[in-house]
C-alpha cells in the first residue's frame, strides 16, 4: 500500500458515538478542558512520521507539551474506552478568518507541491507555495462581474472573500438538485460566510454588502454588489455555554444582480458538481481561492471534526461536523470556495491557523441556506 492510499480515510467515515461521548467528557469538558486541547476528529494514525492507514481519532491542541508536563488528567490515552486510537496532532490557534488590521505575515501563495504532502501534516510548516510574480492585492481590488475569490464584505466588517453565486432552489426542489434545463431561478446571491456578510450575526437584513470589502477600499453605495438576505446564526460563549453549541456553518447570502458576480472562480472556472458528505474522505486533494493567498492547495486531514473557534470580541462557537485541512489560507480568505482538483464543491472555508484550515460541509451550507451552488452532485 502506497503512503498515499495509507493517508486516505474512508469516505463519509465517523466517530463512533461512544469515541465522541468520551471526548466530549473527558477532553473537552466545559468545566475545564485537557491541557490545550481545541477539538477533535476522525484522521488516521501517523507512526514514525507517517500514516498506518489505522482509522484513529485526531486530538487536535494549539500546541503539544511533553507528556512529563502534563497532569494525568490532561494526558490523551492512546486508545479510548471503545478501542479507538488516538493521534494527538497540534494545529495552532484556531481563528474566524475575516481579514485583521494588522499587516499580512504570510506570503502571497500559489500552489503546494505535491510530494509536501506525502509528509505528516503536524510537522509541516504552513504550506507555502511559490509566490507569485504579480501585484500581491491581485483579488483585493473591484472588479464587475465579480467573479469568486475577490474581496468581499458587509460594511460594518473589514474584508473576506467571495465564495461562489448561488440561487434559490427551483420550485418544488427542496434537498435534491433541481433538474437541468428547468429555466432560470429567480434570484442570485454572492456566498460567503456570516461573519463576512452578516458581521457575526451584527449586521441587519437588507444591509449592504460591498466588493471590494471594506478595508480594501469598498464604499457604499459605489461599490455596493449586494444585500444581505439570510444567515444562519452562529452561537457564540459565553452566551451560551460550549457543551451547547449547535453550529456546523458559518454562511450567509447576498442577493445580488448576475450581471455583478459570476459564478466563475478566478484561475480554476465555475463549480461543476458538489459533493456530498458522505463522499469526503481524509486525503482528499483540496485547493481554493481567497482574497488574500490566492491560489492554494492543500489535503484533507481530518472529518467529522468538533473544533473551537475564536471570533475575537464576538467569542468563541464551537462547531461539529468540521472538515480540516492541511495549511491552505490566511486572514481575508474567510467565504472561499474549497473544491477538488476537478472543480467539484467540497466546503466553504470560514477559520483556520498557520497550521491548519477549516471547512464547512457544502452540502450543509446548501441546505441550510435552501441555495444551489451546481446542478450536478458528486
Amino acid at each position: 500500500m502506497t503512503q498515499n492510499e495509507m493517508m486516505r480515510g474512508p469516505a463519509g467515515g465517523r466517530l463512533s458515538e461512544a469515541a465522541r461521548e468520551q471526548a466530549q467528557q473527558q477532553l473537552l469538558d466545559p468545566q475545564g478542558p485537557a491541557a490545550n486541547v481545541i477539538g477533535f476528529g476522525l484522521g488516521v494514525k501517523w507512526t514514525d512520521g507517517r500514516p498506518t492507514g489505522q482509522p484513529a481519532m485526531l486530538v487536535f491542541v494549539t500546541s503539544k507539551i511533553p507528556e512529563a508536563g502534563l497532569s494525568r488528567r490532561d494526558v490523551v490515552p492512546g486508545r479510548l474506552d471503545d478501542g479507538t486510537l488516538t493521534d494527538v496532532v497540534a494545529i495552532g490557534h484556531v481563528a474566524a478568518q475575516q481579514r485583521v488590521l494588522s499587516p499580512p505575515d504570510m506570503e502571497v501563495f500559489v500552489r503546494v507541491p505535491d510530494t509536501v504532502l506525502e509528509r505528516r501534516p503536524t510537522e509541516l510548516p504552513p504550506e507555502r507555495p511559490a509566490p507569485m510574480e504579480a501585484e500581491p492585492q491581485l483579488l483585493a481590488r473591484r472588479m464587475r462581474p465579480c467573479p469568486a475569490g475577490f474581496s468581499i464584505g458587509n460594511v460594518a466588517i473589514t474584508a473576506g472573500t467571495l465564495g461562489s453565486v448561488v440561487y434559490d432552489f427551483l420550485p418544488g426542489a427542496t434537498t435534491d438538485p433541481p433538474a437541468p434545463g428547468l429555466g432560470a431561478p429567480p434570484r442570485y446571491y454572492v456566498l460567503s460566510n456570516n461573519h463576512v456578510l452578516a458581521a457575526s450575526n451584527a449586521a441587519p437584513i437588507g444591509s449592504s454588502i460591498v466588493q471590494p470589502g471594506p478595508f480594501d477600499g469598498g464604499v457604499d453605495p459605489r461599490d455596493r454588489v449586494a444585500t444581505l438576505s439570510r444567515f444562519i446564526p452562529i452561537q457564540f460563549a459565553p452566551q451560551v455555554p460550549l457543551d451547547r453549541h449547535n453550529n456546523v456553518v458559518d454562511a450567509a447570502i447576498g442577493q445580488c444582480e448576475f450581471s455583478d458576480a459570476t459564478r466563475e472562480v478566478y484561475f480554476n472556472g465555475p463549480p461543476r458538481a458538489w459533493r456530498r458528505k458522505a463522499n469526503v474522505a481524509v486525503g482528499d486533494r483540496v485547493r481554493k481561492v481567497g482574497r488574500t493567498t490566492n491560489a492554494t492547495y492543500g489535503r484533507i486531514i481530518s472529518v467529522d471534526a468538533t473544533v473551537d473557534v475564536n471570533y475575537g470580541s464576538a467569542g468563541v462557537a464551537r462547531f461539529h461536523d468540521q472538515i480540516i485541512t492541511t495549511a491552505m489560507s490566511a486572514g481575508g480568505d474567510s467565504g472561499s470556495l474549497v473544491t477538488s482538483y476537478d472543480n467539484v464543491a467540497i466546503g466553504l472555508l470560514f477559520a483556520g491557523s498557520s497550521q491548519a484550515t477549516i471547512l464547512n460541509h457544502i452540502e450543509t451550507v446548501r441546505s441550510l441556506l435552501r441555495v444551489e451552488i451546481a446542478e450536478l452532485l458528486a
